[in-house]
């Protein structure tokens, strides 16, 4: 599915990512510093949507991602505009995308963690939880960076 947004192309066609340059974006931000690229390919394949934003000239500028049980609950995480398109309301319009999504239209509950853009997520509906304290969480160790080798699915035999 692809849908124009002012002078991008937002799209869920996991085929266009381009990988090299998603991992490059998010291995310099706060939330994954140096994630290689099998960890996002693999994240992108294990996630219920990935949004792409592309340029009229066919440059990737933006990418999102949700995990969810198509159902009740959604998750959107790695938000990323690259630095020359951002104000134009492209990461505000990835998630838009990502909620009213054919795959994800029945969900309700959608969640996602900001350390510096919540004013963005707000114009999209977002707002603080009104009981975060009846959320937890758990985080183990980052493990080894995956290998290309160990991020491929299993082979069926």
């Amino acid at each position: 599915m692809t849908v124009d947004f002012k002078t991008y192309q937002l799209s869920d066609d996991l085929q266009r990512i381009d990988f090299p340059a998603v991992t490059e974006w998010l291995s310099g931000t706060y939330w994954s510093p140096g994630i290689g690229q099998a960890e996002v390919e693999r994240a992108a394949r294990h996630s219920s949507l990935v949004v792409s934003a592309w340029t009229s000239g066919g440059e990737q500028v933006g990418y999102a991602r949700v995990a969810s049980d198509k159902t009740r609950f959604g998750y959107v995480m790695d938000v990323f505009v690259v630095p020359e398109h951002r104000g134009h309301g492209l990461g505000q319009a990835m998630v838009r995308f990502a909620m009213d999504h054919p795959e994800h239209r029945l969900v309700y509950q959608w969640l996602l963690a900001t350390q510096d853009a919540h004013g963005v997520y707000e114009k999209v509906g977002f707002s603080a939880l009104p009981h975060p304290e009846r959320l937890m969480g758990f985080r183990k160790p980052w493990p080894r960076p995956l290998s290309a080798e160990s991020a491929a699915p299993p082979v069926a035999g």
